[in-house]
């Protein structure tokens, strides 16, 4: 047989006759995609000479990465009053990195990391989405998201007078368990981490741990080849944490007791990392930057 006699068969969706029930081959999904580093845009060297503001900044930026204390106070610089030119300049070098974050309390601010870990651009809003207030952080995480989740007196003390419906079968035992935990972080700084994914919880036990844990003012997502979210309760170090595959399939859940979750925290080593790698973006630019 020559190879022009072989009979070509077509394959793929479409190719074959219908079933008789009318049913169709379904095939599983295939994950979209992931979050990945790309390098700041930035305009060529001459073109940049003239934005002093955006060069002031910079250098603040590099003296409070140089000297950074992760126990020391936190590092903020002002930048709300640099004009279009020189804030465009400063958007492009800092770019959008994996974490943002938004706190709805006291005030209202959405927060941003840039591709520089440790580096946030942080936007305190009114009541109408207008930016009051534009800040470059530098820190494991933006002061916002340290900030006290409840005001109330004594918000532990609710967790205590509860009572579960009948069909809320599992929920108690781990309310009580959040609840000495968050009592003793105080004092003992001890995080601990409840993995709800390997209990048997149903809907209902789920439903009723977040109405009675409530929903503090931080919401953190951290992008990568998935997304992890992270939420602050209405208990003060106690946050909901949710990791989700690329298709959106929640595939771990958990409650930790901590001051702030680790997956939302930028190491101290990256920090450090991210002093040499803005030396690298801005010599082109400014050499001369000491």
């Amino acid at each position: 047989m020559k190879i022009r006699e072989i009979p070509v068969v077509p394959v793929g969706p479409g190719s074959q006759p219908e079933e008789a029930d009318g049913a169709q081959l379904e095939y599983i999904a295939m994950p979209k995609g992931m979050s990945t580093y790309s390098r700041p845009d930035t305009p060529e060297p001459e073109e940049v000479r003239d934005l002093i503001g955006a060069r002031e900044a910079m250098e603040w930026l590099r003296n409070a990465l140089k000297n950074y204390d992760p126990e020391g106070e936190p590092r903020m610089a002002n930048v709300s009053r640099l004009d279009d030119a020189n804030r465009e300049l400063v958007n492009q070098i800092l770019g959008d990195g994996e974490v943002s974050a938004k706190f709805n309390g006291v005030v209202r601010a959405r927060m941003q990391e840039s591709v520089l870990a440790g580096v946030w651009r942080t936007l305190y809003l009114d009541d109408e989405d207008s930016i009051t207030h534009d800040l470059i952080e530098v820190g494991d995480v933006p002061y916002l998201v340290r900030m006290p989740a409840s005001t109330e007196p004594d918000p532990l003390a609710k967790l205590a007078r509860v009572r579960a419906a009948d069909d809320v079968m599992n929920a108690m035992p781990i309310i009580t368990e959040v609840r000495e935990h968050a009592a003793d972080f105080p004092l003992t700084k001890r995080p601990h981490s409840i993995n709800l994914t390997l209990l048997p919880l149903s809907k209902e036990d789920i439903a009723f741990l977040e109405e009675v844990l409530g929903h503090g003012p931080i919401d953190v997502l951290s992008r990568g080849y998935g997304d992890c979210r992270v939420a602050s309760t209405a208990i003060p170090n106690v946050w909901w944490v949710r990791y989700y595959n690329s298709m959106g399939t929640l595939i771990l859940n958990t409650l930790e007791v901590i001051d702030v979750p680790g997956v939302a925290c930028a190491a101290l080593e990256d920090i450090g990392d991210s002093s040499d790698r803005l030396d690298e973006i801005l010599e082109p630019y400014w050499a001369d930057m000491e």
